[in-house]
């Protein structure tokens, strides 16, 4: 019997960071035996201006040519390269319709986007990460413009402060198993003598532990030690429990994202996926 296959859908802008973005996902997608979707939508207020209907058409047609092309372009060789078939499509449209459709119709497992330097949440257009967060109750992946996943290597994955809600995840042993050890925990808390590195907390994984005081310059700090550290993929939960009374670190999702600088795997709003065999 074939086993079933996470589904991962890439939304993309086809900037210059795409080929890095799709680098990431094409990692992701061979440690926990995903099949990838690439998706692109162009609003037509970009492709057609003031124009008669004829003109308007010839225009389309070319654009409809030139944008094919470009995703081949990008495509092709990490195709090739890494021996995984990725499917594209593309349309015409308003974009937050044609995302919601596609999502509807597809029921993607997994929704990766990329993330603009200036404003993360102008990504292909109108806050379209924010458009994600709401809509998909999945897992969503951020993926950073520059060091990303790679491909057939170890992971250097790190975890933002709890464990048991981040890896709250079907997959969550396969990308252990792909990673560098030890695991890397990071917190923010109320109180701390700034940073503090302890081995383990309290469960079966080899972790170390990064404290960090909760401060206005919590996330920059984080954001510095991250880099330093190399991890390239950090895991967090989105749908904490306000009784907890965790710091904010992991309500302000958006914060998270618009401050650190590494690829993010942002568990979904009810903490793991749909029941896949893999």
């Amino acid at each position: 019997m074939k086993k079933d296959k996470y589904k991962i859908l890439v939304l993309s802008d086809l900037k210059k960071s795409t080929q890095t973005i799709l680098k990431s996902t094409v990692s992701l997608a061979k440690m926990i035996q995903g099949d990838i979707e690439f998706f692109h939508i162009k609003k037509p207020t970009d492709v057609v201006e003031k124009e008669n209907q004829l003109s308007a058409i010839r225009t389309i047609n070319s654009e409809y040519r030139k944008t094919e092309k470009k995703i081949q372009n990008i495509i092709t060789p990490i195709s090739n390269e890494f021996g995984i078939n990725i499917p594209y499509s593309f349309t015409f449209g308003n974009i937050k319709d044609e995302i919601l459709s596609y999502i509807n119709e597809h029921k993607p497992d997994i929704i990766v986007l990329g993330k603009k330097k200036s404003k993360a949440f102008n990504i292909i257009g109108d806050n379209v990460t924010d458009f994600i967060l709401k809509n998909h109750e999945g897992v969503i992946m951020i993926a950073a413009n520059e060091n990303g996943l790679e491909p057939d290597k170890e992971l250097a994955l790190g975890v933002l402060n709890n464990i048991e809600e981040a890896f709250n995840l079907e997959f969550s042993n396969s990308l252990l198993a792909h990673s560098q050890k030890p695991l890397k925990c990071f917190k923010i808390i109320n109180k701390s003598n700034d940073l503090k590195e302890t081995n383990g907390n309290g469960t079966d994984t080899d972790t170390i532990e990064f404290v960090f005081e909760q401060s206005d310059n919590a996330m920059s700090s984080l954001s510095n030690y991250l880099v330093k550290s190399k991890v390239n993929l950090l895991c967090l939960n989105r749908g904490v429990e306000k009784a907890k009374k965790v710091p904010s670190v992991n309500s302000d999702v958006k914060d998270v994202i618009s401050k650190l600088k590494v690829s993010l795997l942002l568990a979904g709003k009810q903490n793991q996926i749909s029941q896949k065999s893999i």
